[in-house]
């Protein structure tokens, strides 16, 4: 055991300590926990030292506790000293004998160790340094950058004949110390020797641990690359060095696999560095291999960890005893606590001189940025996933940061939150930049040791809400797609403002879900986003709101009752909300209340208002202008055209439909009526022509990113199919809807109910009729009486009561054809008189043949 070791445990020292601690404490009017918060430790570390529990605590800790005290000047100076004494002799160590000293100590560069993801990092750094003559690795404790370097240093090892070595800085150093273990490690004893000593050839001089002394190490490499121009100097530290000339690389976490794919099987996860990595270090600590259902929860962990490669290590080792599972569940809401050896060149020193939470970790970095900087990292702590530039500016600006309401540029304290490895950047788009769940959590904890949490959370939401009501109109016409990602990208920050507002700000949260109808829709959230509207609705505290917002929210409510069967809810919703655009001069609002009255009111067999909204949706949209409202009008009479069979009507209105869609851009109202004119095609007998253009329209509906009119296209390309005889394409098609039930060649059961459970997508009952149809007229092509009758009547009963009027009718229509019963042809008659449905051409045929055949076997 060392001397410094033996000191540091000695009664006098320890009381010194603790007392020392206690008194600054009392004396700034601080509990345990005030300090523990303040300082970003934890509040065991700090009951520990005052109990004189902890043996020699890591530097960091000293600082970050000096500096939660407000300590300077030789107060700071006998704190820190009573906490970190001083050996007796101080000097050069090696690595695998002591922690380095107080002075810079030479050492040989251990053998690398194997990286896992780190390749392009070893290429990208290697290559850096032919053109830097100082390249500093930046990045969070325990990221990783001394078993980086290590490795870089060997790599390029060949390209620097002059000598590869390493230097360790120790606390206390100075500016003489560094230079001295620089020139002893390439065999000389004065600077001035170095470059003789070189001779022309490059030389690497790796610097680990600058934290320890950075001023005293810049000194230090000023003078190293001014005399020695052919030295590349490869540096380790939490922070750059500051040197002209320096480049500084950033080091990253390893990546972690995305929260929206679940892995297939454990090559799937191996693909992701951070989930390798704990899936070796896990084999380390036990002989089994995580299991299959263990991998869901590894990706979760791993995600969690955020990919730092200290917090894995550590998450790792306790699995000799816990599965992934528990390992999730006990430690997933807690990672800051996570405890063990810090990382570098010297383990073994390192674990002689003591543990390091993840907290502290992070608290060190932390506590190199300024005070606005620290301020602007609690704020962006608000954001749940990955933001932009702009968000970011919205939430950081006005009284908060900038002053004034001016417009204020975040990039460059951006830059610095990444150059001390607490910011990752990865891809191109704008929401690419996002906070280590670590580093998030912690400074969430600062908020809240701030003060702050409330009012961050409110300005939150507040900005998420105008994002989301300023991307909301490109939801209709040509910006589809890109409103859709946008939105897609914010959705875990669009659920956590929405609640948080709901509780505390409602009106914010009103204006926010009212924007979101069509969003919900597209990505079958229409239950839980109707659910939402009706309850801020119901709400007295938004009583006061403006009348259009509510009446936005009464039409986004009944918008989405219409996609699972609750219309009639909703209807006198819709109404009044028609009367207070129309009462406001509001076009817009009064268009798109038509437009959902057209749905509804279709949706429970009104047809002649339904109509009459349709046309006078027409009238006023053209009055006023508006192309795309012009075209989704002619959409609605269409429906009406094919009820009453005037199919070539209907066909002139979908030409209509589709120029007026193109005239005003948009894309998806064109892919819509498409998909009606491959439908319009199917019920004329086209059926081969049905199926070419069906398929067209479904890949660009899957392109789109529209997967329920995607579902429905593809299902009537499979009616197309089973129309032109072909059976098993179509059952291929179905099966690939309905995988449960639909397999090619063996006999299938119409168990509609098993297919859409509790809770299931809103137009189940759609998609039942949908499937029916379809094995429906596949048996009944092959000749299978008994199973068309099965599927026709599931059909019939499931298109019942829903919007699709016209599957129920083609539903009986083969449902009489294969079961001859008299009965079905009442039901059928009847079914006509209530939903004003007329036969086509072929279905009059099929019923004549039917009655041909009836009067033959009398």
């Amino acid at each position: 055991m060392t001397p410094d070791h033996d000191g540091a445990r000695s009664p006098g020292g320890r009381t010194g300590l603790s007392d020392l601690l206690r008194g600054h404490r009392l004396a700034a009017g601080l509990t345990q926990a005030e300090l523990a918060g303040r300082a970003g430790v934890g509040v065991r570390t700090v009951r520990d030292l005052e109990r004189g529990r902890a043996v020699r605590p890591q530097r960091t800790t000293v600082d970050l506790l000096a500096d939660a005290l407000g300590l300077a000047g030789d107060d700071r100076r006998e704190f820190v000293a009573t906490a970190r004494p001083t050996p007796a002799r101080p000097g050069p160590r090696l690595p695998d004998t002591a922690a380095a000293g107080p002075s810079a100590a030479p050492v040989a560069l251990p053998q690398p160790v194997p990286l896992v993801g780190r390749d392009r990092d070893v290429a990208e750094v290697s290559g850096l340094l032919d053109a830097h003559p100082v390249v500093s690795l930046v990045g969070l404790a325990g990221v990783g950058k001394t078993a980086l370097a290590v490795t870089v240093a060997h790599a390029v090892a060949a390209r620097h004949p002059g000598g590869v070595s390493g230097v360790l800085v120790g606390e206390g150093s100075d500016v003489a110390d560094v230079l001295a273990a620089s020139a002893s490690v390439f065999g000389v004893n004065r600077l001035a020797d170095l470059a003789c000593r070189l001779d022309g050839r490059p030389a690497l001089l790796v610097v680990d641990a600058v934290d320890r002394a950075p001023e005293p190490v810049a000194g230090a490499l000023r003078a190293l690359t001014a005399a020695a121009p052919d030295l590349r100097v490869l540096v380790t530290g939490r922070r750059p060095v500051g040197l002209p000339g320096e480049l500084v690389r950033p080091v990253a976490p390893l990546d972690v696999p995305p929260a929206d794919a679940a892995p297939a099987d454990r090559a799937d996860l191996d693909r992701w560095p951070a989930a390798a990595l704990f899936a070796a270090r896990l084999a380390q600590a036990r002989r089994e291999p995580p299991t299959a259902a263990e991998l869901p929860a590894l990706a979760a962990l791993v995600r969690r960890l955020g990919g730092l490669p200290l917090a894995i290590e550590l998450m790792a080792a306790r699995g000799r005893i816990l599965d992934v599972t528990e390992l999730l569940d006990r430690y997933g809401d807690r990672v800051l606590d996570l405890t063990g050896a810090h990382p570098g060149w010297e383990p073994a020193a390192d674990r002689s001189a003591g543990t390091v939470t993840l907290r502290e970790a992070v608290a060190s970095s932390y506590h190199l940025l300024a005070p606005a900087d620290r301020a602007a990292l609690r704020r962006l702590s608000a954001f749940r996933n990955r933001w932009s530039v702009e968000l970011a500016e919205e939430l950081l600006a006005g009284e908060l940061l900038a002053g004034g309401g001016e417009r204020w540029d975040a990039a460059p304290m951006l830059d610095r939150l990444r150059e001390l490895g607490l910011l990752s950047v990865r891809g191109a788009g704008p929401f690419r930049f996002r906070l280590l769940d670590a580093v998030r959590d912690f400074a969430a904890e600062q908020a809240d040791v701030e003060g702050e949490t409330a009012g961050i959370r409110l300005r939150h939401a507040a900005v998420i809400a105008r994002f989301v009501h300023r991307t909301a109109p490109g939801l209709v016409g040509a910006q589809l797609s890109g409103a859709v990602r946008l939105l897609d990208e914010a959705t875990s920050d669009i659920t956590a403002a929405l609640a948080y507002a709901a509780e505390h700000a409602p009106e914010t949260a009103l204006l926010l879900a009212a924007s979101l109808p069509r969003w919900w829709r597209l990505r079958g959230r229409d239950v839980s986003g109707r659910r939402w509207l009706r309850r801020l609705l119901a709400d007295p505290r938004t009583a006061g709101t403006r009348s259009t917002l509510r009446a936005w929210a009464m039409l986004g409510a009944a918008r989405l009752a219409a996609e699972h069967g609750a219309g009639a809810e909703e209807l006198p919703a819709a109404r009044a909300a028609l009367v207070i655009f129309a009462e406001a001069g509001d076009v817009v609002g009064e268009l798109s209340a038509r437009s959902v009255l057209c749905v509804l009111l279709r949706g429970l067999g009104a047809h002649d208002e339904a109509r009459e909204q349709a046309e006078a949706a027409l009238a006023t949209a053209t009055r006023h202008g508006r192309v795309r409202e012009m075209a989704v009008a002619q959409s609605h009479l269409t429906w009406h055209d094919v009820r009453a069979a005037r199919l070539a009507d209907a066909r002139r209105r979908l030409a209509t439909v589709d120029r007026l869609a193109a005239q005003c851009g948009d894309r998806r109202l064109r892919l819509l009526a498409r998909a009606d004119q491959a439908e319009l095609t199917r019920l004329e007998g086209r059926y081969a022509e049905a199926v070419e253009q069906g398929r067209r329209v479904a890949t660009a509906l899957a392109e789109l990113g529209d997967p329920r009119r995607q579902r429905r296209t593809v299902g009537k390309v499979a009616l197309a199919l089973a129309g032109q005889g072909r059976g098993d394409e179509a059952l291929a098609a179905a099966a690939e809807l309905w995988p449960s039930g639909a397999v090619p060649g063996q006999r299938r059961q119409p168990v509609m109910e098993s297919l859409n459970p509790p809770g299931a997508v809103a137009d189940a009952r759609a998609e039942d009729a949908l499937r029916g149809l379809i094995e429906g007229h596949v048996a009944l092509r092959r000749g299978d009486r008994e199973l068309a009758v099965e599927w026709f009547s599931a059909a019939a009963d499931a298109a019942e009561g829903g919007a699709g009027r016209r599957d129920l009718v083609e539903a009986l229509v083969g449902l009489a054809v294969s079961s001859g019963d008299p009965a079905v042809l009442d039901r059928l008659d009847a079914a006509r008189r209530a939903t004003g449905v007329s036969l086509l051409p072929q279905e009059e045929e099929l019923l004549f043949s039917l009655a041909a055949r009836r009067q033959k076997a009398r």
